[in-house]
């Protein structure tokens, strides 16, 4: 499939997907699922290069959360003082990935004094979330059911699902050190956001309910996740538009009210007026447009990014941050449909601050869509290509391996910086392998010899 997606299937490039290159014809697609691939750069011998990625790497005992976790003390040290780490993944639904996660996080909440888990997921998902993990508001199943649908329904997993539980059974033995979850993803803003926004206004300005209501007039969710999604992208051009204008001009209405004496709830109203916005901001792009799709993707990174930073300034919690490779790296891997992807905005804004750890897998199962319909089904990967990165870091001597790309010996520093084709898969398959440099993408490195698919819920 090319570039130009119509229908629903467009969604997915608008919120998680990685989409195919353009120019890459559809019957290229749909009949090669293991890689094409290029031939990289020869610096060195491949033995000379596996010899040093040996001395370099750490053994990862599992990826399974509990017991022990003394192998995870070298990423300990490779993360150091940042107060945002993004921890990527290779597929947007592998169980290795996803236990993965949960196993870190637990670990540096516990060693790094980390206290928030960041998912590529709604703001006001995370909302909902935080709420059950903080004060067990809610039921976990019910919200992921509710909240991940469509594009984001590769989160309602078995792992996941573990995870909040744990968070909330960690918060019932320290409530006076909680964890807390939150979304830093723009597609879809619930009801629950304008209640607050609106709500706010009411109690600290009353004269300017009216007009809020106005300006958000239609715009309040009253269907499920999936659906409105659905209907926002059906709106019209010019519609879409005029629904970021209004919402454009609450949030500069909830800005020039002011914080009154309460600076606390005006800054989440701010926040949450600010989220509604970007998300009609992230649809009023012309969907039509090329140029313009790569703009909704920049616009996208930025935002998310924006979120993660008002998050962690202002709950002054250290973070973890979950999303895909392409959207916690420095470098995308699709340069021309995502100019500049979220790890280069956390970048800039917080400096070393900020850590990149990316994944790579050597074979194995993921669940995805294909390229051409929503049909979700289970793909199964073989070895990778000879000149492929993951085939070279399948050699090192540890089956599963920590690899800290910025202090690698030669030869191994030079091959970590030269792009050579990686799997780097999105919500839609087949696709084919990115040219990625990984050392320019990530500043860490996690290698798993083999993955599974992820045991999806509700399905």
């Amino acid at each position: 499939m090319t570039w130009q997606r119509t229908g629903p299937s467009l969604t997915l490039l608008i919120t998680l997907g990685v989409a195919l290159p353009a120019g890459i014809p559809a019957a290229a697609a749909t009949t090669a699922p293991t890689a094409t691939t290029l031939p990289a750069a020869a610096t060195a011998s491949t033995q000379d290069v596996v010899a040093a990625l040996d001395r370099a790497a750490h053994p990862l005992r599992t990826v399974e959360p509990g017991g022990d976790t003394g192998d995870l003390r070298p990423l300990d040290r490779m993360i150091g003082d940042a107060r945002v780490v993004g921890l990527g993944e290779a597929t947007h639904s592998s169980h290795e990935f996803f236990a993965l996660k949960d196993r870190v996080f637990r670990h540096l909440v516990e060693e790094k004094g980390l206290r928030t888990f960041a998912l590529e997921a709604p703001w006001s998902t995370g909302l909902r979330l935080d709420a059950y993990v903080l004060h067990g508001k809610g039921d976990p199943r019910r919200i992921m059911r509710e909240e991940f649908q469509r594009d984001y329904l590769w989160w309602n997993n078995t792992d996941y699902l573990r995870l909040v539980e744990w968070m909330r059974a960690y918060n019932v033995r320290h409530p006076e050190d909680p964890v807390r979850f939150m979304g830093d993803d723009i597609a879809w803003s619930g009801p629950e956001l304008y209640d607050a926004v609106s709500d706010h206004v009411a109690a600290t300005h009353p004269g300017a309910s009216a007009r809020l209501a106005e300006l958000y007039r239609g715009l309040r969710p009253t269907v499920a996740t999936g659906t409105y999604i659905e209907e926002y992208l059906a709106r019209p051009y010019a519609e879409r538009k005029e629904m970021a204008d209004r919402t454009g001009r609450a949030l500069d209405l909830v800005r020039h009210l002011g914080p009154g004496t309460d600076r606390e709830s005006y800054g989440r109203a701010l926040q949450n007026a600010t989220v509604i916005d970007q998300t009609a901001r992230q649809y009023a792009w012309d969907l039509e447009d090329p140029a313009q799709i790569a703009e909704a993707m920049r616009y996208r990174d930025r935002a998310m990014a924006a979120n993660v930073v008002w998050w962690q300034r202002h709950t002054g919690t250290k973070v973890l941050l979950s999303a895909h490779n392409n959207h916690v790296g420095y470098v995308p891997d699709d340069p021309v449909h995502y100019p500049k992807v979220q790890g280069a905005f956390l970048r800039d804004s917080l400096g070393a601050g900020y850590v990149s750890v990316g994944l790579t897998f050597h074979h194995g199962s993921f669940n995805a869509t294909g390229q051409d319909d929503e049909t979700v089904r289970r793909w199964t990967l073989g070895p990778p290509g000879p000149d492929s990165n993951e085939r070279t870091l399948d050699r090192v001597r540890h089956r599963d391996h920590v690899l800290d790309l910025r202090t690698a010996g030669p030869p191994a520093r030079d091959w970590l910086r030269q792009a050579r084709p990686t799997r780097s898969i999105g919500t839609a398959y087949p696709e084919l392998p990115d040219d990625i440099a990984l050392a320019r993408s990530h500043d860490v490195l996690i290698h798993l010899h083999s993955i599974g698919a992820a045991r999806l819920r509700d399905r």
